[in-house]
């Protein structure tokens, strides 16, 4: 192989690198290009993933509140419980004391 032979060689081989180079971005490029109506999708799923994260965080705050109002009612609530009970036991204790008294002076009569 003479030294013309070797140019137009290498000249062809480079080429053909060049040409496999070039179709090979072309490819990827063809591959992982977006295009708007994939842009506008993604756009959209972005907005309502948003939104549902903020209608989470409004739920959230509306239980943490919500929680906390009836919390503070059961408090209230057992609360007057105890209070009811409390007279119960008191007015038994008194129905008792009377009836006994009651008793005591039947039996003197």
């Amino acid at each position: 192989m003479n030294r013309t032979e070797f140019v137009v060689a290498t000249a062809i081989i480079l080429f053909v690198a060049f040409m496999l180079g070039w179709f090979a971005y072309w490819l990827l490029h063809k591959l992982t290009r977006v295009n708007s109506g994939d842009l506008n999708e993604l756009d959209r799923m972005a907005q309502q993933l948003h939104d549902a994260e903020e209608a989470k965080d409004e739920a959230i705050t509306y239980m943490q509140q919500r929680e906390a109002e009836l919390t503070n009612q059961l408090a209230q609530t057992e609360a007057e419980l105890r209070a009811a009970m409390e007279g119960l036991r008191e007015a038994r204790r008194e129905a008792e004391e009377l009836r006994t008294h009651i008793e005591r002076q039947n039996q003197l009569l």
